[in-house]
């Protein structure tokens, strides 16, 4: 369920990109500098947007400058980062960490377990940390774990869970926002779950794997179903994102909201439409 929070490169302007890009090097560097060179691993695009919403919010002292890094050795890249980079470092971590022994778990998947026990150890000082976190972010998928093992068809109650777990993540502290971050994370949860189990129903139903959308396998009409239901669900978080006093960043953050979150579901109906018209490539 990670991927989905990014950014839509076309519709920003050149140094909006470059802003969003260093933010993401300066997010690497702070999960480097915290937990070790191996916890890089982990890193997403999605906890660039919690650097990007926090810091806008709370606009807290930024450091940044070019280096070379292990990932980039030859060409020094931009990077900036705040307290807002640590904290979302630890909490990239922190689900990296669940996932993994999640996906241990679900599917006895060797490789997870390996990364689970590398993580460990930074995510036993992240617990203690961040014990409200850690606990919902656990909680929400012990939740999901036992859903999908009961194979539930209703998809509100998986996408209730995992949208507590994002409304905890982006309460970085309690304070006047706390409620309104609560709902747009909880919103923002609910979406990615359900375009989570749209994108993957396909492949989920060829390998008898858990999604709540079972019963529309093959439809036509999946995509406008779909696209409706994501949009009801994004809606609601957006009328949580235009209460936050919101300055710096925001048009990075308007942009991913509004056409970042859609990049891969536009790509996999596009390319749907062109296998069946015959104007896909070959």
């Amino acid at each position: 369920m990670f991927g989905y929070l990014v950014a839509a490169p076309g519709d920003l302007t050149e140094a909006e990109y470059a802003r969003y890009r260093a933010c993401y090097c300066g997010l690497c560097r702070s999960i480097k500098e915290r937990h070790g060179q191996l916890a890089r691993m982990s890193l997403t695009y999605d906890m660039t947007f919690l650097v990007l919403l926090l810091g806008s919010l709370y606009e807290p002292e930024e450091t940044g400058g070019e280096e070379t890094c292990l990932p980039h050795p030859i060409e020094a890249r931009a990077w900036w980062r705040s307290e807002i980079s640590a904290y979302a470092a630890d909490m990239n971590v922190a689900m990296a960490y669940l996932k993994c022994l999640d996906d241990w778990e679900d599917d006895g998947n060797v490789g997870a377990l390996a990364e689970a026990k590398l993580l460990q150890k930074p995510y036993e000082q992240i617990q203690t940390a961040y014990p409200r976190q850690c606990a919902v972010i656990r909680e929400s998928m012990d939740a999901l774990h036992a859903l999908e093992k009961a194979r539930c068809e209703e998809p509100d109650a998986a996408a209730d869970s995992f949208g507590r777990l994002m409304s905890e993540l982006l309460v970085y502290r309690e304070d006047r926002w706390s409620e309104t971050l609560r709902a747009l994370g909880f919103s923002l949860g609910r979406f990615i779950y359900v375009m989570d189990a749209c994108m993957d129903l396909d492949s989920d139903t060829i390998r008898s794997r858990y999604n709540p959308f079972r019963r529309y396998y093959g439809l036509d009409d999946n995509e406008q179903r779909f696209r409706d239901i994501l949009k009801m669900l994004l809606g609601e978080g957006l009328m949580a994102f235009d209460r936050l006093p919101l300055v710096q960043d925001s048009g990075i953050l308007k942009n991913i909201l509004c056409a970042g979150l859609w990049t891969q579901f536009d790509q996999k109906y596009s390319s749907k439409k062109g296998q069946a018209d015959g104007t896909g490539s070959v």
